[in-house]
């Protein structure tokens, strides 16, 4: 204990922990012995520990010299500009002593908390500040940088820097020079101390500091930096080798100031791991970007004629790679020319119609995630493409639930939905026969393909139609209840309301006529509109044919209701100036209206004698038999 007191006076912190020690373990061996409670054994155990404190508190006071933090106010300590009050100065730290000379301070120091069993706390509590006021924000805000100045007689001081920059996050580069500048720092004037620890052995305060900082360190590396290094193009991740190169030099650099151990870090991983990041990064924003797509506004629309084309990305030649390749390439030559000579110019074209621009721009994605995946490993061409196919079963699940109310309610947006569904359909039937040549196996042996999804999408497609068409149908059989049935139509007020029923009739047609006739296919608007017009039909004649008598005056004005439908009935198919080659497809109301002829037929009855009927009937008996 003499020689304690004595060492610490002098500032001699190695010997005097050594000799704290020496008394603690002579007081632990006496302690053992049996029968040995003594009062002035636990006088002596009370004052080793008083000393021990003591000790420590020397040498927490001494380390605070040797490293001073100047950290900004706790108010203050969110945001970048907040760092840059920050300092930390290191002193005496760097001193090269020759070796017969008594060591420097800072290893007395260190040397005495490891034999007191304290250095592994302080390191720990120097780590977390350093983590927290320099590293970390060195990592996470670009603008920042470190400067290190000498300052004569005190030691070396640390700082930060502001520097404007565009960039919202930092380069590897960038972020390694800046961390290694720090690091440097401290190794060279702090951490270069071997220390004797009695439960680990001797070995650097920088391995400390290494094993307390790194886990930390090079998760925020990953997150604030290499994922946002990730490319965004396939094109891009040849020129990532560079990347993993500075990763490779900076791990190399740690390990050379014994900051770091072991081969396998999970920073060195997730570097070389770029094709299944670049994979996953890519994927999360294909579906970011498709779901933004699938909730944007429908009515703005684009033409679609049969010359439209996609901008398919230009593909490898399949028989440019290796033999198995230019045999698949053989196997597929003669077929196609086959069917050149047999398919006309308008195969597989879709007709003249309307879609969404989303949907559009959607399909432009699928394609170019598709490119991605040619020429990529297998795992990410897989991620690549089965995310393609998730966009459409996106689709298939959002799209009809998110614009379920507009669908109903707006005639134009069903229709819309309905070339939207019939355009992934057709697109689907050929976009993964363009493909799996150019990809990697399993999917060139037949698994990249989306046909399974086509039913599904015309169903969709249909089904969204069918629910409008039922709307539309419902709304004109509703009209036509307010009619009276027809009846006693000489009574004035009973005309108006039949009058007013058939206006309106051919109104709704006209209204959907305009709103659907340059959005449908001819095929499609003709065979919508000719069904509703049929019902309208079918329900006049049933309720003409439920009046038991007709007298001349109702059948007069029965004859004028009708004829008002004859004459303006069929204008809803008149075609569109761009669409006067598809008249052929407008100018027969009769295929599209089933019960168009037999409505004819009625009305030419409704005002004719009973000779004239008579006359009628047997002409049509002759004809018939």
């Amino acid at each position: 204990m003499e020689e304690f007191h004595k060492a610490l006076l002098e500032k001699k912190y190695v010997i005097s922990a050594t000799q704290l020690e020496k008394a603690r373990h002579s007081a632990d061996a006496l302690k053992a012995w049996k029968g040995s409670d003594l009062p002035l054994l636990r006088a002596l155990s009370s004052e080793l520990t008083v000393q021990r404190e003591n000790l420590i508190y020397h040498l927490g006071d001494e380390w605070k010299r040797l490293a001073v933090w100047k950290l900004p106010p706790s108010k203050e300590s969110t945001g970048m500009k907040s760092f840059l009050k920050m300092e930390l100065k290191l002193t005496l730290g760097g001193t090269k002593e020759p070796q017969q000379s008594p060591p420097p301070l800072l290893s007395c120091i260190l040397q005495a908390l490891a034999i007191q069993g304290e250095l592994q706390h302080k390191i720990k509590l120097f780590s977390q500040v350093l983590l927290k006021y320099l590293l970390k924000p060195l990592i996470t805000y670009p603008s920042l940088n470190v400067d290190v100045s000498e300052q004569q007689g005190e030691g070396i001081l640390l700082s930060l820097q502001c520097a404007e920059t565009p960039e919202e996050h930092p380069s590897p580069s960038q972020v390694y020079t800046k961390v290694l500048v720090v690091l440097k720092t401290l190794h060279t004037h702090l951490l270069d101390v071997s220390v004797a620890d009695v439960s680990v052995g001797r070995r650097k305060v920088s391995v400390i500091l290494g094993d307390l900082v790194w886990q930390e360190m090079s998760h925020c590396i990953i997150h604030e930096c290499l994922l946002h290094s990730i490319p965004t193009n396939s094109s891009q991740l040849e020129q990532y080798s560079v990347v993993i190169k500075e990763t490779e030099e900076f791990e190399k650099s740690l390990k050379e100031m014994q900051y770091l151990r072991g081969d396998a870090t999970e920073l060195l991983k997730y570097a070389r791991d770029i094709n299944c990041h670049f994979a996953s990064k890519k994927c999360k924003d294909v579906i970011v970007a498709a779901r933004k797509l699938m909730t944007s506004e429908m009515h703005n629309t684009v033409k679609i004629t049969p010359d439209s084309k996609l901008s398919v990305p230009k593909l490898p030649s399949p028989g440019s790679g290796d033999n198995k390749g230019k045999q698949k390439a053989k196997k597929l030559e003669a077929p196609r020319l086959e069917n050149e000579k047999q398919l006309g110019a308008l195969t597989l074209c879709l007709p003249v119609c309307r879609i969404s621009e989303s949907v559009q721009q959607l399909m432009e994605l699928a394609l170019h995630t598709l490119s991605e995946a040619v020429g990529s490993s297998s795992q990410c061409a897989t991620q690549l493409f089965f995310t393609v196919r998730n966009i459409f079963q996106l689709f298939y699940d959002v799209v009809p639930t998110y614009h379920k109310g507009n669908l109903l309610k707006f005639p134009h947006l069903a229709a819309i939905q309905h070339n939207n569904c019939m355009y992934i359909a057709h697109h689907l039937l050929t976009l993964g026969h363009q493909f799996r040549p150019h990809l990697p196996d399993p999917l060139s042996e037949g698994a990249a393909t989306f046909v399974d999804l086509v039913p599904g999408f015309r169903k969709l497609g249909a089904q969204c139609f069918l629910a409008q068409l039922n709307v539309q149908r419902a709304e004109m059989l509703e009209r036509l209840s307010t009619a009276r049935n027809f009846s006693n139509l000489d009574d004035e007020e009973n005309y108006s309301a039949a009058s007013k029923a058939v206006r309106q009739v051919i109104h709704q047609l006209k209204r959907l006529g305009t709103v659907w006739q340059d959005v449908l296919p001819v095929n499609i608007y003709c065979k919508a509109i000719g069904t509703l017009l049929n019902t309208a039909i079918s329900e006049l004649i049933a309720k003409i044919m439920m009046l038991e008598d007709i007298s001349t005056e109702d059948g007069e004005h029965l004859h004028i209701l009708c004829q008002t439908i004859i004459e303006e009935g069929p204008l809803v198919f008149i075609p569109l100036p761009e669409e006067s080659k598809n008249k052929k497809y407008q100018e027969e109301v009769s295929v599209y209206v089933t019960k168009w002829i037999t409505f004819k037929e009625l009305v030419i009855v409704l005002r004719a004698n009973l000779q004239e009927i008579s006359a009628f009937l047997s002409t049509y008996s002759t004809l018939f038999s």
